[in-house]
């Protein structure tokens, strides 16, 4: 088990309500961005290669700004630190914390937020469901809110393959 893995407590944490939404021209920019393969033209691919620690690391654009997420498709959502929603302009103090969550230090709880854009390597999905995290969660993870919407999730022993 990841040190890091987080798994939403049951129910459907992709049927939110009242999200708190990135805001800005960034933000504005990512959502409005045409989307690769969406015309015919050729599929999004992203490989990343296996890290030392022996982890998948993504270096991610959300809503036009660069988090460092670990991958792990055992998070059944986007998990944001609350250092990383407040870089997003997510202001983590003001919102509604709801949801308990399990993480590898407890249960925590969560607030729900909508991403306009998260991009790896070229790789972007609009709208993307996530939570902010309290407590207990050491890096941001790219979860399976963002991964489920992948035509192609391919683990190799050295590297992970996103396509859209």
């Amino acid at each position: 088990m990841f040190r890091y893995a987080a798994i939403a407590a049951t129910g459907a944490l992709l049927a939110f309500g009242g999200f708190q939404v990135a805001t800005g021209p960034a933000a504005h920019a990512a959502a409005e961005a045409p989307l690769r393969g969406s015309q015919g033209s050729e599929p999004e691919e992203a490989r990343l290669a296996k890290a030392s620690d022996g982890h998948f690391w993504a270096d991610a654009v959300v809503d036009g700004r660069r988090v460092h997420l670990l991958v792990d498709t055992g998070a059944s959502s986007v998990f944001l630190t609350a250092e990383d929603a407040e870089r997003l302009g997510l202001e983590p103090h003001g919102l509604l914390y709801d949801h308990t969550v399990h993480t590898a230090d407890g249960d925590s709880l969560a607030a729900p937020v909508k991403l306009y854009s998260v991009s790896v390597d070229g790789v972007q999905v609009a709208n993307v469901d996530a939570l902010v995290i309290g407590r207990g969660l050491q890096a941001s993870l790219l979860g399976m809110s963002y991964l489920g919407r992948l035509s192609k999730l391919e683990a190799t022993p050295t590297s992970l393959l996103l396509s859209r």
